[in-house]
């Protein structure tokens, strides 16, 4: 069996890899339902053993002088700043209701269009097009 080459599209791949298991991860502790918390755990287990060994991996590849962009990190594995910069999604708390797409739209519809004013606002016509299907 031949050895694996290992560049830089090797560890490309190795950070998409632990990028999947990382939500995967997710996903079953938050959505997945088991007949008892030792059969999540055992199955939480399993998918961290693997992305460990992944991790482990792309460590010792980034070690061995491999180079690599900051921006394919998976997330697990970039610092504070880096973090703070990649898009977030609020969760809702107990007390708020979820975001759903039309508070989403609704959200960004309530925002100022930076190309109010200008030939590039499609808002104008827009209405004027919904009037003229509604009349029709």
């Amino acid at each position: 069996m031949s050895a694996l080459l290992q560049d830089r599209y090797q560890l490309k791949f190795l950070h998409e890899e632990i990028d999947l298991f990382d939500r995967k991860l997710a996903h079953l502790l938050r959505y997945e339902e088991f007949p008892c918390d030792a059969d999540r755990d055992a199955a939480a287990k399993r998918l961290m053993t693997k992305r460990e060994l992944l991790a482990r991996s792309a460590r010792q590849m980034a070690k061995d002088g491999i180079e690599f962009n900051t921006s394919e990190l998976p997330r697990s594995f970039r610092t504070e700043p880096e973090a703070a910069a990649a898009p977030v999604v609020a969760e809702a708390g107990p007390d708020e209701a979820p975001i759903t797409p039309r508070k989403v739209a609704r959200a960004r519809a309530a925002q100022p269009s930076p190309y109010a004013g200008t030939s590039l606002d499609f808002r104008k016509g827009l209405q004027e097009y919904k009037k003229k299907k509604s009349k029709v």
